[in-house]
């Protein structure tokens, strides 16, 4: 191969051009980046990032001497507008196309909108610039926060809101917050930390509208209930940015299908991090966008699928002061066990259970024992149906 294009300058794409140098190829290395910022760690942008407590200099992925060494083609602030299979060229939206013998999908998401007319003081919280635009109205006094989605970006903002001196008040559709990923038990004792966090939760209702004239000033609930508001953060989940690629007979559902070893069915394109439904699942969690690299870019300078991911899911949220740890694949009839600490104070181990054997592992600000029993677990367990 002679030019290989990264279509994402993200977390994901990095690591695949880290890794592209790394298993030795030595040709034309090319990074699309729609935004005009090198890659930058999202993770702080709802934590220390909106609180204030880093600045944008603390976010970048890599230095300047990284990047002379990756000696690769930097286009950033232009889109891909679409992937030409039969040249693997990719087309820019300012006009120009880049040839390429292999290609990476590196897109990532982007977050979701309620739908409506838009109106000021409405944020999301993926991207560096709604970070900005999200910390430079908190920092305009007490303002009426209200955050809809209690999901770990929903959860993150509102408790760098609470530690600001903001009014908060989250609203969260489902019976309980994280309830998919931890269970009804587990989700309770996380819930806690809201009201730990001086946060008011609000569950089982959702969104009905946004009122206001230009300006965002209230919530209406689907229970009727109306909720003031001065700024409103959208925390409702992402959708893998894959509107480039129609037209391109890549089959596209919830993300681009891989096989698993990130190997899509065009020769020579593989596909990372948020973007890729790899096997049968689409993980969008930090490890995956860092461990998936390593394995795709082998199989793409391979030509063929030599290696399949066979990765343990990994999350981790900080909220409140407090870190969750979360490793492993729970299922709806696993039991839960509390092994160290207490969940009335909001500190402890605990283990899912199936069968005798422990299938996944919780913990609350108990990082060390947690990091243990991470390790002992299985990577490759069967995921659930």
């Amino acid at each position: 191969m002679r030019t290989i294009t990264v279509v994402g300058a993200s977390l994901a794409g990095l690591y695949a051009a880290r890794e592209l140098r790394a298993q030795g190829f030595d040709g034309r290395l090319v990074i699309i980046g729609d935004e005009p910022h090198p890659p930058y760690d999202r993770p702080p942008l709802s934590k220390d990032f909106l609180s204030g407590k880093s600045g944008e200099d603390q976010l970048a992925l890599s230095d300047e001497e990284e990047t002379g060494e990756l000696a690769a083609e930097w286009l950033l602030g232009v889109r891909a507008r679409g992937l030409d299979p039969r040249g693997r060229t990719v087309l820019l939206a300012d006009g120009r196309t880049i040839a390429s013998d292999g290609v990476v999908i590196a897109t990532g998401a982007f977050a979701r909108r309620l739908p409506g007319p838009s109106l000021a003081g409405v944020h999301t919280l993926r991207t560096l610039d709604d970070a900005r635009a999200l910390r430079t109205e908190l920092a305009a006094g007490p303002q009426r926060v209200v955050v809809i989605g209690g999901g770990f970006i929903g959860a993150e903002t509102a408790s760098s809101c609470a530690a600001l001196g903001h009014d908060v008040t989250v609203v969260e559709a489902a019976p309980l917050p994280m309830l998919p990923q931890l269970g009804a038990e587990m989700a309770a004792v996380c819930a806690g930390l809201h009201a730990r966090g001086g946060a008011e939760l609000v569950t089982g209702t959702g969104v009905a509208a946004l009122y206001g004239d230009t300006r965002v000033r209230g919530v209406e609930l689907a229970d009727g209930r109306l909720l003031p508001a001065d700024v409103v953060v959208v925390g409702i989940g992402a959708t893998p940015n894959t509107g480039w690629l129609a037209g391109s007979t890549l089959a596209l559902d919830d993300g681009v299908l891989c096989d698993d070893g990130c190997v899509t069915a065009l020769p020579q394109v593989v596909a990372v991090g948020d973007v890729a439904r790899v096997g049968a699942a689409r993980a969008e969690h930090w490890t995956s966008a860092t461990e998936q690299p390593r394995v795709a870019v082998g199989n793409l300078l391979a030509g063929r699928t030599a290696e399949a991911v066979s990765p343990l899911p990994y999350f981790w949220s900080d909220q409140y002061g407090s870190r969750i740890q979360f490793a492993g694949r729970r299922r709806p009839d696993d039991t839960v066990r509390v092994l160290e600490g207490s969940t009335e104070e909001a500190s402890f181990l605990a283990a899912y259970e199936r069968d005798g054997q422990t299938t996944a592992v919780l913990a609350v600000d108990r990082p060390r024992p947690f990091m243990r029993m991470r390790r002992g677990l299985p990577a490759a367990m069967p995921v659930a149906a």
